[in-house]
């Protein structure tokens, strides 16, 4: 796989069983992603944008692992990650993805410094060592007096900082985000924008993000146009 391309996929194709209220209520199949391929540029922003229900989210699940296709093939440095057991993923997955979700599903019960810590716990650092790099990057996240706050007491830009802060807990190389600042203004969104770029320009991350946000598009070095579950057209700068 060329040095330059960080993630590569094959024919992904994922359906789901839903519910047809309108035939007595029976499952009936229904298929998401059709034959997706596609390949991710190193330290770039990669944007994939499309109308609701056109296999957005799905994409990213089974890019960033947390979801297994029906069909097809996701590479990381020459391995398809789909290979490996449920165990070898998850560890996978935690050591070299980060993932920013429109919610920012931290947990509720543990203050900002603690939710940073915890994938790294997981991971197998020791406690001291989590400590000091969940400080670092709340300080980099300009959090450093909200640390000890919990996600209640916490704004939702502040929120989706700290979601933003634990996606870099484990250092990964990739770091996928599912409308990240869907739920944010205009002043927050653009906040969240800004960390991207100086992340990409600065620690040479990599991102790929689904959005329906126009500023965000327009920060993209690559987008991806989806429609009925098919990569229907990208272009890059």
């Amino acid at each position: 796989m060329n040095n330059q391309i960080i993630l590569k996929a094959e024919d992904l194709i994922k359906s789901f069983q839903i519910k047809d209220e309108e035939n007595s209520g029976k499952f009936r199949k229904v298929e998401v992603l059709k034959s997706v391929s596609l390949e991710i540029d190193r330290n770039k922003i990669s944007v994939i944008i499309g109308a609701s229900g056109t296999g957005k989210s799905t994409l990213l699940h089974l890019l960033s692992c947390l979801d297994r296709p029906d069909s097809g093939k996701v590479f990381y440095s020459g391995k398809n990650i789909f290979e490996f057991s449920d165990d070898k993923l998850a560890d996978f997955r935690n050591n070299n993805i980060g993932f920013v979700f429109q919610f920012h599903h931290l947990l509720p019960e543990f203050s900002a410094i603690e939710n940073i810590m915890i994938p790294q716990l997981i991971s197998g650092k020791k406690s001291d060592e989590a400590k000091t790099k969940a400080n670092k990057l709340l300080t980099e996240m300009g959090l450093d007096d909200r640390k000890n706050h919990k996600p209640a007491e916490l704004s939702g830009g502040e929120q989706q900082r700290v979601a933003l802060a634990r996606a870099l807990a484990n250092d990964p190389a990739i770091i996928f985000a599912d409308e990240p600042t869907g739920n944010l203004d205009s002043v927050n969104s653009d906040s969240i924008h800004n960390l991207f770029l100086e992340l990409r320009n600065n620690y040479n991350k990599t991102f790929v993000i689904a959005t329906h946000n126009p500023s965000l598009v327009k920060l993209a070095d690559k987008v991806y146009e989806m429609k009925d579950g098919k990569i229907i057209d990208q272009s890059g700068k």
